[in-house]
């Protein structure tokens, strides 16, 4: 039987009782083996070790070799599987996995698509990049478990996603997410083809569900990273006096969420856009606080939650968001920010970008979502090449 012994020098009690062991007997190899582990003979001229004892030396360094390199095989291979995770492969770990591990930067895509547009796609690099020792999950509506996706998809935002090692590409479950929270009474007997904003309503009670269970940060698909957030609990200003619910962070468990969903259903109006969004949040912050106006670039804190100033996340606000689209004589630094948010929602137009436009979008694709942006390019390249009857 392995017995562990305390070595504190040669000769000491720890090898005097494995000799008591061999009294009145030859000298057994056992006896030797625990000499050799536990003495370190370090006289100059020490006698020369027998054949036998040397072959042991060897054994023991061997095995202590294998033994090192085993660990360190088990903790590559660890890390291979959280952060070199493939979408729908065939063992893959599965949400509650991932967002176990806490700290998660979550995405949601409540509509049916399965190919994300470049400013999703943009959002999702930039915080891979932002926020490289973090999960970064992408919840799509429109794919199932069933949907067979890898690195050779014709999709080209899941290639590109997924060669980012801590990204995270998952099926949108609601049933599942609700489970265990106030809303699933209410998505039971929701009627989604009747619901006005069924999109942004499913996602304003999904963004809570997960935050809630699991905690971290839920960012929207139009928010470019540019810089860690370093609050743990906080909410984004809009402006004075109003929450947006674009961006914001939770530990697991939170009582605040957890208020905001009951909110959510007791007060549940989906004609109303931004009822169970950003107009919730705000209700539910002043329940806690008597909000006040901006002051500079300070940021606002109530019950230990801290209500960042609007130039966190929104320095160019919802009117001006046509200006992230034209071409600036200086572009702003954004030095007090953590994120922007393109407001999307905004862009009815559909303004995109374009590569060689030189636009404040085009400048924040090249710097903080530089895979995207390529990708971009190529595509651009490839809708001018000639066709055949050309």
């Amino acid at each position: 039987m392995l017995q562990t012994v305390w070595v504190s020098s040669p000769g000491s009690w720890a090898s005097q009782e494995s000799n008591s062991h061999c009294q009145g007997k030859k000298r057994c190899w056992k006896c030797r083996f625990v000499r050799t582990i536990i003495q370190h003979p370090c006289r100059r001229h020490a006698p020369k070790r027998s054949r036998k004892e040397r072959m042991l030396r060897k054994i023991q360094i061997c095995l202590c070799f294998c033994f090192v390199s085993g660990i360190l095989y088990e903790i590559s291979l660890l890390s291979s599987c959280v952060f070199s995770y493939l979408p729908m492969a065939q063992h893959y770990l599965t949400p509650e996995q991932v967002l176990n591990l806490g700290k998660s930067i979550i995405f949601l895509e409540t509509t049916e698509r399965l190919e994300p547009p470049p400013l999703v796609s943009c959002s999702v690099e930039s915080a891979a990049r932002i926020y490289q020792d973090r999960p970064i999950i992408l919840f799509m509506r429109g794919l199932t478990n069933e949907t067979a996706l890898d690195m050779n998809t014709s999709y080209a935002a899941f290639s590109l996603l997924s060669s980012m090692k801590n990204v995270f590409l998952f099926p949108l479950q609601m049933e599942t997410v609700f489970q265990e929270t106030p809303l699933l009474q209410w998505y039971n007997q929701v009627v989604p083809e009747q619901e006005k904003n069924w999109v942004h309503v499913s996602s304003d009670a999904s963004r809570l569900a997960l935050i809630w269970k699991y905690g971290g940060i839920y960012m929207d698909t139009d928010v470019i990273s540019i810089r860690p957030i370093p609050q743990r609990s906080f909410l984004a200003a809009q402006k004075s006096r109003f929450s947006s619910n674009g961006i914001f962070g939770f530990p697991a468990r939170h009582k605040f969420i957890w208020d905001c969903m009951e909110n959510f259903v007791l007060k549940y109006n989906g004609n109303i856009w931004g009822n169970q969004g950003p107009f919730l949040m705000t209700r539910m912050l002043k329940t806690l606080c008597n909000l006040t106006d901006f002051q500079g670039t300070e940021d606002h804190s109530c019950q230990n939650i801290s209500f960042l100033n609007p130039q966190r996340f929104y320095p160019i606000p919802y009117p001006a968001w046509s200006r992230y689209y034209q071409v600036w004589d200086k572009s702003p630094s954004f030095n007090h920010s953590y994120a922007l948010h393109l407001w999307n929602f905004m862009n009815r137009n559909r303004k995109v970008v374009v590569a060689g436009s030189n636009t404040l979008a085009e400048k924040l694709y090249k710097t903080y979502c530089p895979s995207t942006y390529e990708d971009l390019i190529q595509n651009a390249k490839h809708r001018n090449l000639p066709g055949p009857e050309d």
